[in-house]
Formats: C-alpha cells, structure tokens, sequence
C-alpha cells in the first residue's frame, strides 16, 4: 500500500531560509502569516490530508464518479464526508479576503497547503482548485453584487466552482465556440451550448455550483474578440442570498479517463440556462485568462505533488527490496541480497527526483510570492517585476513542472520493477495521474508557444531581461563563495545559453515564424533548467550559512548541498544541447510532406 509524509521540513525551508518570509511580515495580508500561524497551517493542515484524503486516493480512482439518469452525479465513498470536514475546518479560506469570509493569508501559504492536497488526493484536490480558479476571476471581473452574491460561499467551499471553455469542435482555438449567449429582458443571458473536459462539472459535494461560461452575444465576431464570460449557477440564487430554482445546466455524460478518476470530468449541456455577463461583453477571454493563469499555476503544482507522493515510495520501496549485490561488493554481508539503494542507476532516478521535486517546490513557492507581491508589494516598481515574472514563468511553471511530474512518477515506478505495474502498490495511479496534467488548461506545447511567442517580446521583452538580471545577480553573489562558486558558474553557463538563444530566437523568428514554432520546447526546458538552478543556487547558499552558524538540522543542510551539486553536475549542462536544438531551426522538422507520415 502506497504511503504519504507531507515534506512540513523542506516546506519550512524554502519558506524561512530561501524566501525568507518574515522580510514581508509588513505587507498587507503577510502580517496574518505569523510563524506560529504559518506552523499551525503545515501542521495541521498535513494532518489532515495525511489522515482523511489520503486514505480516500485508491478509493477514487477504483470507484470512480456516477452520474445517475437524472443527470446528478455522485462522488467516490468518503469524499462528501471528507468535503464536509475540508469545509468545516476552513481549509479553503485561508486567500480569500477577510470581506468574502476569507483568512486573507498571503498565497505563498495557501499555495504550501494545496501542494500537501494534491498528494494527498489529486482527485480530491481538484474540486476545491475549480473554486479557487473561478473565485480569482469573479474578485477582478466580477460586479460588486457579483462577488457580494457568490465568493463568501465559495471561498467557504459551501459552493462549487468551474471553468468552461473547451467545446467538442474547439480546445485551445477558443475562438470556434459555438455557445451562444442570447440577452432576456431583465439583462440575463439564456446560454445554450455544450461544453466538454469540464472539471468537477457536477457533484455531490456542495449545493450549488458557480459555472463560468465562455459563449458568444448576437452579431459577435466569429473570432476570440467575440467571446464573452457569464456566471452561470447550477442553481438559480435568489436576491436574499437563497437558492431558488433548478438552472437549465446539467452533465450529459461523464468523460472515461486513465486517471483523475474521483473527480468528475463532465460533458455539461446548457438548453438555455440563465447567466450573467461578467465584466465587458466580448471582453470575456481577458477575463477567463485570469482563471486560467491561476489555473495554469495550479497545475504545475499538481506536477510537484504527485511527483513527491511517487518519490516518497520509491524511496520507501528502494529502502525495502533486497535485490543483487553492490557492484563494489555485498554492503550486508549477512543478508541474502542488499537493498536496492546499492545500486547506482536506482540511485539516479531517485536523485533526480529529489532534485528536479525540491528545486520544483522552492520555485512554485517563490512564484506564489510573486503573485502576493505583484497586489501588496510597497511601491509601483516592485509590483510591476513580479507582474512581470509571474507572467514570463506562468507557462515554464505549468510545461516544466508537469513534464518534472510525469518523468519522476514513470521513474519511480520504475524503482519497482514489476511492481510498479500492478495497481495495489499505487505507483501506477501516480502516473496515470500525472499524465493529464500535462494537457489540460493547454497542452504543454501550447505552454512553450506562449511562452516564445507572447512573454518573450512583451513590453519589448522587459520581463525576460529582469528574469535574466535576477539569475545574474544571484550568480555574482555567489561567486565570492568558496562553496558555492562551482555551482554559480555552472548556472552563468546555462543562463548564457538561454541568453544566446533567446537572442537567436529574436533574430530568426520573424525571418521564419516555424523556427520560433520548432524551437520552443526546447527554449521552455532551457528556461526552466535555468529557473531551477536559480532555486537551487539559492537552497545552496541558505543550508550553507545554516551550516556555519551550526544549526541543529546539519544532515538536512547537508544534503541540501549533496542535491545542488547533483543538479549543476547532471541538469545544467543539458542546457547546451537544449540550446543547439533550438539554433538547428524548423528546416527538418518542417521538410517533410505528410504523405510521407503514414504508412505504406
């Protein structure tokens, strides 16, 4: 049976040491993150999902959802219980402004908490990830008698939460929808439409749902520029705050899926459901984008914590399993086999967890301050460089966290040999788990596109050069450090790389629009890569100085420094080749005819 320890030590880590949390403490919302109450959040909050989601994770995916002939659906045994006590204990408040009912926490900390969630229960995790998304549009998009209406019930998790964009003719083209928006009399809309992939479309969980729903108004260009945003409730919420009627939405089907199987993956049909415009009309992308961002963001946390579940087996597993001997000689003589840890390829799939997971943490952490800073830093410079790294490394965090996800689930798994493959020792859940998070809210192709062909040249490239600038200085620091020095020169390597390439990029892409196309994978690792090794540098100079100053955890510190120096040793100089295969162009990915792709 698969296990889970929520990693509260590394957490506080990256928190104290490398972000250094308190030197926020007179920010506004920072001031309700005290340590102590920033304790109580990891403690309990671990407890909880350790205790009561975890137990539920095998359950969801063997039981799956139902949807019963009126169109209702029923979640996995437990998982309404389990809500209730989600619900209960405030869990999903901890974000929300103090005026909606919130704890008005600082995101850093609620997104420290959703990563314990997600591998606890990603299933789980996701219905309350749906609000979460919705409730970030509704607070920058929605009316005051919008958010007044429905946020202080979804914050609360009293309500549900969606996002509905993907039509059965359209993903990310989201300009083909063919949802349709017509205006009534009292300044409702009557949508009619069907949408597919819908998360968490219909449940059992809460009384209500809160959809929001891209759709087109009469006389709309038949282009994104048409597109409008509408609150669409699953049922009808009277003026005093009360549910009324039953809307005219509901699931068609429930979507069959490798994995994700305790959340409900719906096909929601709109027969001329009463909705809302939220925000401008055809103004409604700008809008959902809000949603998808956080969205994007949350999924690239879904990557970091599956892959931390399946890594804390394999360790587990490999600490247990007695194969073959050491290539240097048996390590316990007295016993038949040694463990697996003996043996130097297991010994590099777990390194390579370990450090692509613990760098991955410290960077969606830091990217979570971002967002708290870019609404509540002190002045107008300091809020305008966080808008403008969150919004560069938003696609790097999804692509790269996800791809990181996948790779440390199959590698795990594959720490188990035959094992792995067989469904009661859970590793093969983590995998197929994993792999959906790297398609939904855009594929990770469409991640590196919008990183090459948006982010790169936005404002003039402004956000890029103050990533640049930011990795630069962090070098310089460390490079008057006898322990550190080796480790920043390995990252200006890879930082000169992603610069060269970038500045081939910018030369080439409006010679060839393919070479920007066929390159940006690639460019999405090398920035990555050279993100993490910004983490990792920065985790290295922290368990440095901890070290020297003789703290009490000196075998974590260690460690710490073990993992930077795998990571510069077996991760930076990809970067190199990552760069050669972006400056090789679109020439032979683009050759061929596609007659020349299929078969004889």
């Amino acid at each position: 049976m698969p296990q889970y320890t929520p990693p509260i030590r590394d957490t506080r880590f990256v928190l104290d040491k490398v972000i250094g949390l308190d030197r926020y403490a007179n920010l506004p919302g920072f001031q309700n993150a005290t340590p102590d109450t920033v304790e109580a959040v990891l403690e309990q909050g671990g407890q909880f999902v350790a205790e009561v989601l975890f137990p539920l994770n095998q359950v969801g995916d063997q039981q799956g959802c139902t949807r019963h002939a009126d169109g209702s659906v029923t979640t996995p045994d437990g998982f309404k219980e389990a809500y209730a006590q989600f619900v209960e204990a405030g869990w999903g408040t901890l974000s929300t402004p103090e005026e909606f009912g919130g704890q008005a926490m600082p995101h850093i900390i609620s997104t420290a908490f959703q990563e314990y969630m997600i591998s606890a229960n990603m299933a789980f995790a996701m219905y309350f990830g749906l609000t979460h998304g919705a409730i970030s549009s509704l607070l920058v998009k929605g009316s005051r008698e919008q958010q007044a209406m429905y946020i202080p019930k979804m914050a609360s998790g009293e309500w549900g939460g969606t996002m509905n964009l993907t039509e059965p003719q359209c993903g990310t083209d989201l300009g083909l929808i063919r949802t349709r928006a017509e205006p009534n009399a009292d300044g409702s809309y009557s949508i009619t439409g069907t949408k597919i992939f819908i998360s968490s479309g219909d449940h059992d969980l809460t009384s209500n749902i809160i959809h929001l729903v891209l759709a087109k108004t009469p006389g709309a260009p038949e282009s994104s520029k048409g597109i409008s945003l509408f609150v669409v409730p699953k049922v009808i919420v009277n003026d005093d705050g009360s549910l009324g009627e039953r809307n005219a939405v509901s699931c068609g089907s429930i979507e069959h899926k490798m994995g994700i199987h305790g959340n409900s993956t719906c096909v929601m049909n709109y027969d001329g459901a009463k909705g809302w415009l939220v925000g401008e009309e055809m103004k409604g992308l700008a809008a959902m984008f809000i949603m998808m961002n956080a969205a994007r963001l949350g999924v690239g946390l879904q990557g970091l914590g599956v892959g931390e579940t399946a890594y804390q087996n394999a360790v587990q597993y490999a600490g247990d399993r007695r194969q073959g001997r050491a290539l240097t000689g048996p390590q316990e003589p007295g016993e038949k086999a040694d463990t697996l840890f003996v043996h130097p390829d297991v010994r590099r799939m777990l390194m390579e967890a370990k450090a692509q997971t613990e760098g991955l943490r410290a960077l969606c952490l830091w990217a979570a301050l971002q967002v708290d800073l870019e609404h509540a830093a002190a002045t107008e410079e300091e809020r305008q460089l966080a808008a403008d790294l969150i919004g560069l490394l938003t696609p790097v965090i999804k692509g790269v966290g996800t791809d990181i996800g996948y790779k440390v689930a199959t590698d795990s798994q594959q720490v188990y040999g035959g094992h792995g493959y067989i469904a009661e020792w859970g590793m093969e859940q983590y995998v197929r788990d994993a792999r959906i998070a790297m398609i939904y809210e855009g594929t990770n192709g469409v991640q590196a596109m919008d990183l090459v062909g948006r982010k790169l040249a936005l404002n003039g490239g402004r956000a890029v050069q103050a990533f640049f600038k930011l990795v630069s200085e962090d070098i310089a620091a460390a490079k008057g450090d006898e322990q550190l020095n080796g480790f920043a020169e390995s990252l200006e390597k890879g930082l000169g790389h992603l610069q060269g390439a970038t500045m081939w990029l910018a030369a080439n892409g409006f010679k060839n629009p393919n070479h920007v196309g066929a390159g940006a994978y690639p460019y999405m690792q090398l920035t990555g890569t050279v993100a993490l090794g910004m983490m990792w540098l920065r985790m290295a100079k922290a368990a440095a100085e901890g070290l020297a100053a003789g703290a009490a955890d000196a075998k974590f510190l260690e460690a710490k420094l073990v993992t930077a120096r795998f990571y510069f040793e077996r991760f930076l100089p990809d970067a190199g080749g990552l760069r050669r295969k972006i400056e090789s162009g679109s020439d032979a990915v683009m050759a061929l005819d596609p007659e020349m792709f299929r078969a004889a």
